[in-house]
């Protein structure tokens, strides 16, 4: 079975390590796969280095990249160019430009290829732009776009997280329910199991004691995460307290870095959080960190808590998207926030209330570790990687007729 899979650009996030880890495994007896890419756009970090690492190379495009541009039509033949070479089985477009011009590609080479008849068209909403990204007409126009899609070029949509079904299918009208199939993510649990040396030699790069609780935040430095928010947490925290052993962290890099280090000096706290840019080593970078938090206005599943499940660290969130999924039923509500089975959750975007379910959980050593385990069993349960292939493969076997 030969699969052609296609994403926007392999910059730092979960799609880039999902794509390549499906590329890598899906190419043995029974499948072939190949994997088209486009360019990672200035201020955004790069993360060609993971194909590489697994042994896969992808066809880039050059003129494919996140947003709109007249360059798409020239995607869109390069595209149908190599979608006529390869003859794939299956055509898996991920991300929302490469879903666009892919899919529409797809439909192009059906309607003018003889044969392709057969040929199925699957597409995974990682995350989407049906709010809090862009404005009404704007948006109206991407929803109009994905339901024309939907209707007309997909097979298969998969979603990564029950909640995020709700928001497409239910609030949205897109796809018809028996389109979908939820294909949590998956990542490599097993590389999260680091010692305390791992956890020290951090803590000591950034002049952090073992007597401090350090908070981090983990993921690109875009306006989506409002790390704003996160900064301003930090400053509630000093102003109630000036001599709170507590410590932050940003890990990550992207156009608002330098924005955001504006921002910290501005509020007081450029001492106090230290920017740590984009790190290789991620799986050392959460072993030293005492609490991992998240401040997004929008979510598909954030791969930064998955990981922090992993490694063994608590986590707060606002309470959005696939975050609900991850988080589990509430088990107590509290003045302003959430404890959940497996997290912190605030409903909404108050600092005060953000401010006070983090405090919480910093002064709660036994919660902490209790969410802390609860999260690594949920984790090696419902997100290993070796699940994400396998549910994959069940879904192109079923697609195709070869269950």
């Amino acid at each position: 079975m030969k699969i052609l899979r296609i994403i926007a650009r392999l910059n730092v996030g979960g799609p880039a390590r999902h794509v390549v880890w499906l590329t890598e495994k899906l190419n043995d007896e029974e499948f072939e796969s190949v994997l088209i890419a486009g360019t990672v756009p200035k201020g955004e970090e790069s993360m060609n280095y993971v194909a590489a690492d697994h042994g896969v190379t992808p066809i880039f495009i050059e003129e494919m990249s996140r947003e709109l541009s007249p360059k798409d039509a020239i995607s869109l033949i390069k595209i149908l160019r190599e979608i006529r070479r390869y003859k794939p089985d299956i055509i898996h477009t991920h991300t929302a430009k490469a879903g666009t011009v892919g899919r529409t590609a797809a439909l192009l080479y059906k309607l003018v290829t003889p044969g392709a008849g057969k040929v199925r068209i699957v597409h995974t909403f990682h995350g989407h732009v049906f709010h809090s990204y862009y404005g009404r007409f704007k948006t109206g126009i991407f929803i109009a776009i994905e339901k024309f899609l939907a209707r007309f070029a997909t097979d298969k949509i998969i979603t990564i997280s029950p909640q995020q079904f709700h928001e497409i299918h239910d609030e949205v009208g897109i796809g018809q329910a028996g389109q979908f199939a939820i294909v949590p993510l998956g990542i490599d649990v097993g590389v999260f199991d680091n010692s305390d040396e791992s956890r020290q030699a951090i803590r000591d790069e950034i002049d952090v004691s073992d007597a401090d609780v350090l908070i981090g935040f983990v993921g690109r430095l875009t306006e989506i995460k409002d790390i704003s928010l996160y900064l301003k947490v930090a400053a509630e925290v000093y102003k109630n307290d000036p001599t709170t052993p507590i410590r932050f962290a940003i890990v990550g890099d992207g156009h608002l870095r330098e924005k955001l280090e504006t921002q910290a000096r501005e509020l007081g706290i450029g001492d106090r959080v230290t920017f740590l840019g984009n790190r290789t080593d991620i799986e050392n970078v959460y072993s030293a960190l005492d609490i991992v938090a998240l401040t997004s206005l929008n979510e598909g599943t954030p791969l930064s808590l998955i990981e922090a499940m992993a490694a063994r660290r608590p986590v707060i969130s606002t309470v959005v998207g696939g975050v609900r999924d991850l988080l589990g039923e509430i088990v107590e509500q509290k003045d302003g926030f959430g404890v959940y089975e497996r997290g912190i959750g605030i409903p909404g975007r108050s600092i005060s209330d953000y401010t006070k379910g983090l405090l919480y959980l910093v002064e709660n050593g036994r919660l902490r570790k209790s969410l802390a385990e609860k999260g690594r069993a949920f984790v090696e349960t419902k997100y290993s990687k070796e699940r994400l292939v396998a549910d994959i493969v069940e879904v192109y076997r079923s697609l195709t007729g070869r269950v």
